[in-house]
């Protein structure tokens, strides 16, 4: 496979702090208090309307409000309290070296996830990064991943893998006909990801690599 479309929170990098923080502030403009932000880990992955929806019973004028409370922490703090998954840029650097053609596919807002990459130096190891747009547009992730395909003139699918950690990244390939790695370092667990159809299972971040060079 050419094409390796990557996941960012939860694949990339580990964004459990700034993005539980976020929505601990954002919940609590709504009068919402949470026992613990290990309870919020649950929403690492989804796009956030969907998140405030059906997490929290959120109507979509109510949702669009907790989003813009979320982004006034996130932007100029959230995103940035985050970690690289160790042996995350040696496995990058391999899959170059191995002629792979590397995108960030994500629900996060295109712009927020090239300043993520930009801050940790990884955007040289990618040749696009594709993301959701501020709006409701291009919010889930078959629509990030076939904006990915028709801006880079990718006709087959065969041709493409789609790496994440959650039940919506494989299903979202699987939307556009692409098969996807599950990665098991991230937020999702094992029958969570075999449930949805993954194809292949990675354990650790040199396991992804490894098997994407295999395949």
């Amino acid at each position: 496979m050419k094409y390796i479309f990557m996941d960012l929170d939860g694949t990339i990098t580990n964004p459990a702090e700034g993005i539980t923080k976020c929505f601990e502030y954002a919940l609590n403009h709504f009068g919402i208090q949470v026992e613990s932000r290990t309870q919020l880990e649950q929403f690492i992955g989804p796009p956030l309307r969907q998140s405030f929806k059906e997490g929290f019973g959120f109507d979509d004028a109510k949702a669009t409000e907790a989003i813009a409370k979320y982004r006034e922490r996130f932007t100029p703090v959230g995103m940035y309290e985050n970690e690289v998954y160790s042996g995350m840029e040696q496995a990058l650097q391999s899959l170059k070296e191995a002629g792979k053609v590397l995108i960030v596919a994500t629900s996060k807002p295109e712009h927020m996830a090239k300043k993520i990459l930009a801050h940790f130096h990884l955007d040289v190891y990618f040749d696009d990064i594709c993301g959701s747009c501020d709006d409701a547009n291009r919010n889930e992730k078959d629509e990030v991943i076939r904006y990915a395909l028709e801006k880079h003139g990718i006709a087959d699918a065969s041709d493409v893998l789609m790496v994440g950690d959650r039940k919506f990244d494989v299903i979202g390939a699987q939307k556009c006909g692409l098969k996807c790695m599950g990665v098991l370092y991230g937020f999702g667990d094992r029958k969570e990801l075999e449930t949805a159809g993954a194809a292949y299972i990675a354990e650790t971040v040199e396991d992804m690599a490894r098997i994407i060079v295999s395949i």
